[in-house]
């Protein structure tokens, strides 16, 4: 009966290891007496601004102006003397004014994590998280009014990692959903300034999901969609691109509102790209131009007739059109747009003595695309290191979600093998105290032993990983979609490490590469090499180098996936979710 017991134990111990694992992957251990009279407490003052801010942001900041002057301000303790700062940057960001207190934010960032890192019970972690993932958020808004773009999109990644290392789905609600989806938007509004659509649409798609998930308003749904829309168009994506626009509009019911004239100026030129409308220039467009309500919006449109002009060699209308952009319009991309339009008509008619006025316009842009590479690639990595650390981290969660079934299911087959030991046992008992009776039962037990899982996380670990890795994130040398893939065949992988790479691949993603296999015959070697590196990470143009094969050519093969897999999304997330359904 001592060993009975101590199963039964043992059966606890092991239902209790499986109910106290977290779902967000973070281990919360039970509070202690110490932990329990040191609680960080939100100030009843301050937790009403919080609420507050959410849905009246200009009366929270009139409130919180009133608090910090009050005799309870002076009272803080460290936890609500942060938290009164956090709430202050945010504040000042809501009402378009500028940070005043970086330097108490960015000890206000650090005190969070050290909170978020800190054991606590599940309520105060959840809540610190929380709080510490709106600082990140803040201070990467603090990083774009300083034009340090790659340090606000590190900041913008830290406040996602930092809630989806918590919160499972079905917790992201209400103000948390709306909080996500002001994170996916500052990053689809940071990808869009460099012109990254993959990138943008990427972010844009997020942001959907989350405006989605709570009572957003009709504009913002239309706005996020107008945004995937337009970087779908800039890819000559054309039917990709209207539905969005399609969508935009039905979802935007004032259609006495800019946005929605926008929406119907985008859908007009598809319809003329894609040959819909040949004569639109003097329709559609036209009655757009006297329908606008302000000078500016009158210029936006001139743009695109300028661009219809420019794009069908009508040089003189368009030169009517983009000169009164150029002339008048406060855009400095719209007037440099103009610009460069105008400069290839005067050169292709000989207008000399025009030329100059718009060539030294663009002067001080002559070394900004160079500058900018720089940035985007170190955009692009940032966006590639978080696609693969969420896929591992679902990946992971999914494995931690199977742990648990495996645990209970095992403690329920347990909980039967001791029932029916202590049966057998009782009834020995009992047939000992018959001698006349010797029944022999047979009994078997079959058991299965399910398998270790192969996590992701180690492929990169592969000597041949980490080299492709070292030299596509050398800052020094950065791989650039401007320069021919030509000029890094230093770095091109040769047969020997191709090989070596397709070891490495089949033997971390086995069962991804037998179902490809199996299901998909006609995938070539070439696909699969793509499919490697994809795996890893590395975005088109350092495939490209690699491979020492166009960007065009990239871009086809992946296209070419996209088919045969029957996805519309970037190839190494749909791999990804591959891995965690087999």
């Amino acid at each position: 009966m001592k060993i009975r017991h101590h199963c039964i134990a043992l059966l606890l111990g092991l239902l209790a290891l499986a109910a106290c694992k977290p779902q967000g992957g973070k281990s919360v251990g039970p509070a202690t007496d110490e932990q329990d009279v040191n609680v960080e407490t939100p100030s009843h003052e301050l937790s009403a601004i919080d609420s507050l801010m959410w849905r009246q942001a200009d009366s929270a900041y009139a409130m919180l102006q009133e608090f910090v002057v009050s005799p309870e301000a002076k009272e803080l303790d460290a936890f609500n003397g942060h938290y009164c700062q956090l709430l202050l940057s945010e504040l000042l960001y809501k009402n378009y004014k500028p940070q005043s207190n970086r330097d108490e934010l960015l000890r206000a960032v650090d005190y969070f994590d050290s909170l978020t890192a800190s054991i606590r019970t599940d309520s105060q972690q959840k809540r610190n998280v929380f709080l510490d993932a709106r600082a990140h958020y803040i201070n990467g808004a603090g990083f774009y009014e300083r034009d340090s773009v790659v340090e606000a999109c590190a900041e913008y990644l830290k406040a996602l990692e930092v809630m989806e290392g918590c919160f499972v789905e079905s917790e992201l609600v209400k103000n948390k959903a709306k909080f996500m989806a002001l994170t996916f938007t500052h990053l689809t509004e940071l990808f869009s300034d460099f012109y990254l659509n993959e990138q943008a649409i990427f972010w844009g798609k997020h942001a959907l999901e989350y405006y989605q998930k709570y009572d957003a308003t009709p504009w913002h749904v239309a706005w996020i969609l107008v945004e995937i829309g337009s970087h779908y168009e800039m890819k000559r994506s054309y039917d990709s691109a209207y539905g969005y626009y399609e969508k935009a509009e039905s979802t935007l019911k004032d259609t006495c509102s800019l946005l929605y004239r926008d929406i119907l100026t985008h859908k007009a030129l598809l319809d003329y790209k894609t040959g819909k409308e040949s004569n639109i220039s003097s329709t559609t467009l036209q009655n757009l131009i006297r329908n606008s309500k302000s000078e500016q919006e009158k210029l936006s449109r001139y743009l695109i007739v300028g661009d219809i002009f420019y794009s069908e060699k009508q040089y003189d209308s368009a030169c009517v059109y983009l000169g009164k952009v150029f002339h008048n319009s406060q855009i400095v991309g719209a007037k440099k747009q103009a610009a460069e339009w105008l400069v290839d008509i005067c050169e292709t008619q000989s207008r000399n003595f025009e030329i100059d006025e718009y060539a030294d316009f663009l002067v001080p842009f002559a070394n900004l695309d160079e500058n900018n590479s720089h940035v985007k690639s170190q955009l692009a990595k940032l966006c590639s290191e978080y696609e693969l650390s969420s896929h591992n981290r679902n990946f992971h969660n999914q494995g931690d979600k199977t742990f648990r079934t495996i645990v209970f299911i095992g403690g329920v087959v347990l909980v039967v093998l001791i029932g029916s030991l202590s049966f057998l046992l009782l009834v020995r008992k009992k047939l000992k105290a018959e001698p006349t009776k010797k029944p022999k039962p047979d009994i078997s037990v079959n058991s299965a032993e399910a398998g270790p899982f192969c996590f992701a996380a180690s492929y990169a670990e592969e000597p041949v990983c980490r080299h492709i890795l070292d030299v596509c994130n050398d800052k020094r040398n950065p791989i650039k979609s401007t320069v021919p893939y030509s000029a890094y065949s230093g770095i091109s992988l040769d047969d020997t490490q191709l090989a070596q790479l397709k070891n490495a691949a089949h033997h971390h993603f086995n069962i991804l590469f037998d179902r490809l296999e199996k299901e998909h015959p006609e995938l070539k070697d070439k696909d699969y090499h793509y499919c490697y590196l994809c795996l890893l990470g590395v975005d088109n143009v350092q495939i490209a180098a690699l491979l020492q094969k166009s960007n065009s050519t990239i871009w086809d093969r992946e296209k070419r996936l996209q088919k045969i897999l029957g996805c519309n999304e970037k190839i190494a997330i749909t791999l990804h979710r591959m891995i965690v359904g087999s």
